[in-house]
Formats: structure tokens, C-alpha cells, sequence
């Protein structure tokens, strides 16, 4: 990934949980067929570097997010426009899609099972819906220590702190969804590291920053608040190698459940 690369796709090659989600959707989604209809929605953790890597896997790609705050550079860096949803009205038609992924929104509403009944309207009969969120088990260690440096679900902008496989799928299977699979992933090194990063960020540098950021952003989510810690990203990126290193250690953990839950579902044919 060279400099004249958007500063999206560069700052997504220095992330952990994202590559990683990555890998985890793109094995769970398969191949996609040409004129398979798919469609990604977020909610505000997203610059568009994630869209940009799955409409690589082939298909034909819609966008959704449930904030506004990044939509008008994610459709410059895509090409095509990205829809601002609601909860309960995502701005699709009935059926729409073969495929549905949603990555770390249901921690973020109200309402869960409204969101996850607009996303079966809008799957086809027999189509896959693929949903992360946070864990949310609060015994773990590093959500423990997360807690102790004041880093609540507020600061990541969540109504609660994240879903459990059998409470994400309990969501699913009462949204009339048929679950087919379900994972974890990002062990406690990742974790800890990850925390480290945002805890830098929410409270240090966010708080120095001449650009405002929102309670709820815990990294740059535009270009302006990239570059209003480009000093302390420079810093991140050269140290970035040994980060990744100790992110490894999870293979250590291979017997732990990781802290994101994977759900894989399918709209029961009618």
C-alpha cells in the first residue's frame, strides 16, 4: 500500500480487529456469484476501508450506515453513494438482497430486534445475513480492565456493551432468522492492544484534537481528525509491526472463546 493510496486503505493495514474481521467474513461469506446482490451496513466505526475490501470478493455492493458523521467520504472513496438507514428503515426495498453483512451496529441501537427485523425484510427468501458485535461478556479480562481505565460502552458510543453467541442468536431466531453458525474472534492480546489504542485516543488525543469528535468515535473516523494526530499516527504506524507481534500471542489463547461474536443466518424460505 504505497502513500498515494487513499488514507483509508493505509490506516486499515496498521488496524488488528478489522483485518481480522475481514479474514472471518470473507471465509464465512464464500464465494459470491457476479449477480449476487449484497449489502454492508455500520454504524459509524467505519471510514469505508472495510466496503472498499469486501466489494473485492466479487458481487454487486450497497451501503448503509446508521450515522452520519462519515457517509460523504466513504462515497467519495467507493464511487457510489452510501445510504444513511434507520434503525427500523434501512432505505431498501423488500427482498432486496442474497446477502446481508452487518458489522457492530446492534450494540449501538435501542432496539435490536427492530433492526434485525428490517434487516429479514429486506433479505430474500433462503438469503445469508451475517452479524458482529462486541461479546459483551463484562467478566472477561481485558473488558475487566477496560472498565478500570473508565472506558465504558458510552465511549464507544453502545447502548449496551455487546451480545453473547446465544444472545445474539436468541435476537435472530425471535426476528423469525434461522442461525446457522456461530464464532468468536480477537483473543485478549488483540484486545489489549486494541484497548490501548483507543484508550490513547478518547482520552489524549481526541481531547488535544482542533477537530471536533463525538462521544462514541474512539478512533479518526474523517481525514480531518487523521490529520489533527498525525504526529501521534506516524508514531503508531512505525510501531505498528510490534503491535501485530503481540496480537499473535492469541494463538497461545486458541482454547479461549475471543471478545467479537460471528453469527451466520439465513431468511428461511418461504
Amino acid at each position: 500500500m504505497n502513500r498515494q493510496s487513499p488514507w483509508q486503505l493505509r490506516m486499515f493495514q496498521k488496524t488488528l480487529k478489522k483485518r481480522q474481521r475481514l479474514s472471518v467474513l470473507s471465509r464465512l461469506l464464500g464465494p459470491i456469484q457476479s449477480q449476487e446482490r449484497c449489502l454492508l451496513v455500520t454504524c459509524g466505526d467505519n471510514n469505508g476501508a472495510m466496503n472498499w475490501h469486501l466489494r473485492e470478493l466479487g458481487g454487486q455492493w450497497s451501503w448503509a450506515d446508521l450515522e452520519e458523521k462519515s457517509i460523504k467520504e466513504m462515497s467519495e472513496l467507493l464511487g457510489q453513494p452510501v445510504h444513511h438507514g434507520k434503525v427500523d428503515n434501512l432505505g431498501f426495498s423488500d427482498a432486496q438482497f442474497d446477502r446481508v453483512v452487518v458489522i457492530d451496529a446492534h450494540e449501538h441501537v435501542k432496539d435490536p430486534l427492530a433492526l434485525t427485523a428490517e434487516l429479514r425484510r429486506i433479505t430474500r427468501p433462503g438469503g445469508q445475513i451475517l452479524i458482529t458485535t462486541p461479546g459483551g461478556d463484562q467478566r472477561k479480562l481485558a473488558n475487566r480492565i477496560k472498565q478500570k481505565l473508565g472506558m465504558t460502552k458510552e465511549h464507544y458510543g453502545h447502548v449496551r456493551d455487546g451480545f453473547t453467541p446465544a444472545e445474539l442468536k436468541d435476537v435472530l431466531v425471535r426476528s423469525q432468522l434461522h442461525p446457522t453458525g456461530a464464532r468468536t474472534f480477537s483473543r485478549f492480546f488483540t484486545e489489549a492492544a486494541e484497548l490501548g489504542i483507543n484508550y490513547a485516543y478518547v482520552k489524549k488525543l481526541a481531547r488535544r484534537s482542533q477537530t471536533p469528535v463525538e462521544q462514541g468515535t474512539i478512533a479518526p473516523a474523517t481525514s480531518a481528525q487523521l490529520k489533527s494526530v498525525a504526529k501521534a499516527y506516524r508514531m503508531y504506524a512505525l510501531i505498528f509491526p510490534f503491535v501485530w507481534l503481540w496480537s499473535r500471542l492469541d494463538l497461545l489463547l486458541f482454547f479461549t472463546a475471543g471478545y467479537v461474536t460471528v453469527v451466520n443466518s439465513r431468511r428461511p424460505p418461504e
